[in-house]
């Protein structure tokens, strides 16, 4: 038996699955959009009857259209950490290397692991390198130049695997979502920018040889008929996002604020979450705002044991937090 030694990645996200009928916990551990564009989430009994077309082609066409590339560069799947595992499964073997910086989305490690290929300590030589941009937890975001420059310095060697999840409630200008090159292969998401986690979508752009030979791995009908639905008013609505990086960014700097007035130390990065250092042990900080019916993403699982990652909410759901904040010691 395979993997009997391999442990699951850990995520954020988990407030749904600890609530009671008394408690009612603001999860500020999943990412989403806490001012997404209005979607329809109602299917019609004739489309919950049908199978989705496995070759997907509207949707291709529609994010294609989006992003300026063709649709053969286009694939799919339910949820980018999906489009992750086809991607590794695609172009990884038992012996090929990848790079991955430390203290980053764990599913990357995972994906990679499972498909064969062990962790390589340098980008040299290796056939995958991981960047998620901006990053997870940190925020941190690397200009669009500076990966185009790294894609052709690259060139002819490993695949540069650009995760762009957050990007859309960052700084869409420096997505480099337009860019087609055999180098480059970029995964992106809808779960975050329109908060769908429940749904499940997303996606990713490269080379068409590329595409071609993971739409093959790709399982069928992977993306189920009400997503369909709602990545077609997604993209019809993209513009509307333009608020709600207003207002993550108003948020944002507020809650900065009144972290440092706690004593703790912040990093402002570009994301619609913040990283804090506040100098204890991370699973007793979670411990302390759960008093308070917050829940707060522990990144010990990062590597961080002292940080802790706290998403941008309403600001009602925000204003929960800071006083909850003034009760943690």
């Amino acid at each position: 038996m395979r993997f009997k030694s391999v442990s699951r990645a850990v995520h954020g996200g988990r407030g749904s699955y600890i609530q009671t009928s008394e408690d009612k916990i603001i999860d500020f551990s999943a990412n989403l959009n806490p001012y997404p564009p209005d979607l329809d989430l109602s299917i019609s009994p004739d489309m919950a009857m049908r199978y989705p077309d496995d070759d997907y082609q509207i949707i291709k066409e529609i994010i294609s259209d989006f992003h300026h590339c063709s649709p053969d560069c286009i694939t799919v799947g339910n949820g980018s950490v999906e489009v992750l595992r086809t991607l590794c499964h695609t172009f990884l073997n038992p012996g090929s290397t990848v790079f991955i910086p430390p203290h980053t989305f764990a599913e990357y490690e995972l994906s990679a692991r499972l498909a064969g290929a062990t962790l390589n300590k340098t980008e040299s030589f290796s056939d995958i390198i991981f960047l998620c941009n901006p990053d997870n937890p940190t925020g941190k975001l690397v200009p669009r130049e500076t990966i185009l420059n790294k894609v052709h310095e690259n060139d002819g060697n490993g695949l540069l695997c650009v995760d762009e999840a957050f990007i859309d409630l960052a700084d869409p200008e420096q997505s480099v979502s337009d860019t087609i090159h055999p180098n480059l292969f970029i995964m992106r998401s809808l779960t975050k920018s329109f908060a769908m986690a429940g749904v499940r979508f997303g996606y990713g752009i490269g080379d068409p040889e590329l595409i071609a030979a993971m739409e093959v791995m790709r399982p069928p009908w992977t993306v189920n008929v009400l997503a369909e639905s709602l990545v077609k008013q997604a993209f019809a609505s993209y513009n509307n996002l333009k608020f709600s990086r207003e207002m993550i960014g108003t948020e944002r700097k507020r809650i900065i604020n009144a972290v440092i007035d706690h004593g703790w130390k912040c990093q402002e990065g570009s994301a619609n979450f913040l990283f804090i250092n506040t100098g204890k042990d991370a699973s007793d900080v979670t411990g302390e705002f759960m008093h308070h019916k917050i829940l707060v993403r522990d990144c010990s699982s990062f590597g961080y044991p002292t940080h802790i990652r706290v998403a941008i909410r309403t600001v009602e759901e925000n204003n929960q937090l800071i006083n909850a904040l003034k009760r943690v010691n």
